[in-house]
């Protein structure tokens, strides 16, 4: 029996390209809406006339601005297809500033930052994209509840555990949070978590989503980095 491929082809090829755009309208996004909340910010600084500008804010705004975009010029630059990630560019980086620059990046809900002072050997562009996932995630979660979310850190005998704890409803009881593409949230993507996966498992690490396990309500994302 013989059968005409060319149209499933075509079908395919199409639904890859619109994967591939979802995946990168993803990461775009994650870092675009905070760089618009500052930029935003920043204009009804330079609009007040009541009062002299504060330079140093103006300036922080624009920092981070800037940096955000240079790492997500160089994250996004690094894709060659839809599943792999670049092999991670390894070097010192301080976890405490990286985690100010990515609880910079959500401007909803305050985020609590908790952790000793720690030098990671991790590619920061990769890391710190997976931690504005994770926090991003949270954020949505509580976002309508008026709720906190934490991210924290300790040191182990053989790594680094990385949390991202959150006081919202918890995770959904599914088993396909890490299946590409799916997604309980209205417009999701269904990458984040799995990019964030991915990267984890770049660096030898690995990755979990469950509910608390201090018997509060909400989400914990742990992530493992080993030495």
């Amino acid at each position: 029996m013989l059968a005409g491929v060319t149209s499933a082809l075509r079908r395919a090829r199409r639904e890859a390209w619109q994967r591939l755009v979802r995946v990168l309208g993803h990461e775009i996004n994650n870092s675009l809406a905070p760089i618009k909340s500052i930029a935003e910010t920043l204009g009804g600084i330079a609009s007040r006339k009541e009062r002299e500008i504060d330079r140093e804010e103006m300036r922080d705004g624009l920092d981070r601005i800037a940096e955000r975009a240079t790492a997500l010029g160089r994250f996004i630059s690094g894709y060659a297809t839809l599943a792999r990630l670049p092999a991670p560019n390894t070097q010192s980086v301080s976890m405490k500033e990286l985690a100010a620059r990515v609880v910079a990046m959500e401007t909803r809900v305050e985020v609590e930052v908790e952790g000793p002072e720690a030098r990671l050997q991790v590619d920061p562009d990769q890391l710190e994209q997976t931690l504005i996932n994770l926090v991003k995630n949270a954020a949505d979660s509580v976002e309508s509840r008026d709720g906190s979310v934490r991210l924290q850190w300790q040191h182990k005998s053989q790594g680094t555990l990385i949390e991202v704890v959150d006081d919202g409803p918890g995770p959904p009881d599914s088993e396909n949070l890490f299946v590409p593409f799916f997604t309980t949230k209205p417009g999701g993507s269904g990458i984040g978590l799995l990019l964030a996966r991915r990267v984890a498992e770049l660096h030898d690490g690995w990755l979990t989503l469950d509910s608390r396990a201090d018997g509060q309500s909400g989400a914990c994302a742990r992530l493992w980095l080993p030495r």
